[in-house]
């Protein structure tokens, strides 16, 4: 079974993530199969609107690290080269792809957004958000400063992105929008309906037209120095996998288990 589908509708093309028994944590396979499926959206003719969206009660839980696909940290132990070559082209690599893809993009989030997720629904153009969506990074737990597409000051502003890496905490869909990182928040029971209304309105438009826009918009945040930040966070981040590798063996210093504990703390105070 695909882990990610792809059908086009109306000029849309919906890329949906289809793990939803694991909430649609990201192994491998997952990730490259998106790709391709932004990839095909790019290069279809029929296709004006981008749309990400995910079956289930999640839109991700984020890297799955217990995937027996996902061990070429663990297989390079000792080996900083090698995981920084991955993430350098499966994380940050594909994430500006997708951002830079000259059609307009919508990410359709429910539930959980968690770390790892954030790489997929930043790059997107628009954010639609149903009212049960949340989002955290609580990777600082695990020594590592945050995902790998580190846009958190730019989706957030300086001080949010900084209360969201220094507690790990969730950040609700309205905080969010108030933040300005989601455009619309909808009733948990509409996202489908109110994502595909909004991209078929915009997919009425003139595709070069949009592609212009998008670009004067992409490139305005280049100019203010987005693109280099984005490479500069990437590199601190491989400082704590380097940190972790020498202290430990490991990729990770903290583990999974601190990271539901103190989800679980910060849920119940």
């Amino acid at each position: 079974m695909s882990k990610v589908t792809y059908e086009v509708v109306d000029r849309v093309a919906r890329l949906t993530l289809n793990r939803p028994e694991v909430h649609n944590a990201q192994d491998p396979e997952l990730l490259v199969e998106l790709d391709r499926a932004w990839t095909r959206a790019a290069q279809d003719d029929d296709v004006v609107v981008i749309l990400v969206r995910a079956n289930g009660r999640h839109f991700s839980a984020g890297h799955d690290i217990d995937s027996p696909a996902d061990k070429y940290l663990i297989e390079g132990k000792g080996q900083v080269e090698t995981g920084y070559r991955w993430e350098q082209e499966h994380y940050l690599g594909f994430s500006r792809r997708w951002r830079d893809v000259h059609k307009p993009s919508i990410a359709a989030v429910q539930g959980a957004c968690i770390a790892g997720a954030l790489n997929v629904i930043w790059p997107c153009d628009l954010i639609v958000a149903a009212e049960d969506a949340y989002f955290s990074d609580p990777v600082v737990l695990f020594g590592i400063c945050g995902v790998e597409y580190h846009a958190h000051t730019w989706e957030l502003g300086a001080r949010k992105a900084k209360e969201m890496l220094f507690t790990g905490r969730r950040i609700s869909a309205h905080e969010a929008h108030d933040a300005g990182m989601v455009n619309h928040v909808v009733p948990t029971e509409d996202l489908d309906a109110r994502s595909m209304e909004l991209a078929t309105t915009i997919a009425a438009m003139d595709p070069w037209a949009l592609a212009q826009a998008k670009r004067a918009v992409n490139q305005t945040l280049d100019v203010s120095g987005q693109y280099a930040a984005l490479q500069a966070g990437f590199d601190i981040h491989w400082t704590g996998h380097a940190n972790a590798l020498l202290r430990t063996g490991q990729p990770l210093l903290g583990g999974v288990q601190d990271v539901k504990e103190h989800d679980q703390a910060r849920q119940e105070s």
